[in-house]
């Protein structure tokens, strides 16, 4: 993809990663366009950002994705990228007795579901412009799942799964398909993020996220130093190794 000059939808991007990328790529020279599910969050975005533009979208409701896609290739035609980062992430208790499935089928309809019927929506016309760019947020826990969120984790493995296929599909059509892979970022994804030592600030994260970016703006993986501890762990032969680790209060 290119850097500037496109015309972007971030999902998810009232607060958090999602908020960050939307100033830092209008800060580019890009046309930005943010959608998510609250209001509030969005108006505060549009205030303080003046130019880029906001809509409200639930991504895990299918009727909501359709009437949104096809009002925001009417409203902005130039729309060329698309990244998916909207995403929700609970805790679960499996042994629970009863167990609440309500959590575990919102995250999969959220991560999951929402960037595939998003997507589906929106390929013909990403197929109609110049440089268009599909990019996946994944995460760290695609490669290696933390047992306390088994849902959120299998959902990003999901993703990462589907970003490969997709690409392949796509490879003669001209659209990069990126994958994203945070580390456990300070943010409000999950009580306690923001304030867990272990989680990257949110500033220095985007810095380099974007740096790699720009230094390979066609992926098809863009992962920070921090999440090569997880990215890589299979690969390394140290899975076992990372995973005790990584669920050690297990």
């Amino acid at each position: 993809m290119n850097i500037s000059g496109n015309t972007i939808l971030i999902t998810g991007g009232g607060t958090g990663i999602g908020r960050a990328l939307a100033e830092q790529f209008q800060a580019r020279g890009n046309h930005v366009i943010v959608a998510g599910r609250r209001a509030e969050p969005l108006e505060a975005l549009a205030r303080d950002r003046p130019g880029i533009r906001t809509a409200v979208l639930d991504v895990s409701d299918a009727a909501d994705i359709a009437r949104f896609a096809d009002t925001v290739a009417s409203e902005h035609p130039a729309l060329n990228v698309v990244i998916h980062n909207a995403g929700i992430m609970r805790a679960e208790d499996m042994t629970a007795q009863p167990y609440d499935l309500s959590d575990a089928e919102a995250m999969i309809a959220t991560n999951l579901l929402g960037p595939i019927r998003l997507t589906a929506a929106l390929l013909p016309h990403l197929r109609k412009q110049a440089n268009p760019a599909i990019l996946t947020v994944s995460s760290g826990l695609a490669f290696v799942p933390l047992v306390a969120t088994p849902t959120y984790s299998a959902t990003k493995a999901a993703i990462h799964s589907w970003s490969q296929s997709l690409r392949a599909q796509l490879a003669d059509t001209g659209i990069d398909v990126i994958e994203i892979a945070p580390p456990a970022v300070a943010t409000d994804l999950m009580p306690g993020h923001a304030e867990n030592p272990n989680s990257m600030p949110l500033d220095a994260y985007i810095a380099e996220t974007m740096a790699l970016l720009e230094a390979n703006p066609h992926g098809p993986e863009n992962a920070v130093e921090r999440v090569k501890f997880l990215r890589d762990a299979e690969h390394e032969g140290r899975y076992d190794a990372v995973f005790a680790a990584l669920n050690q209060s297990h």
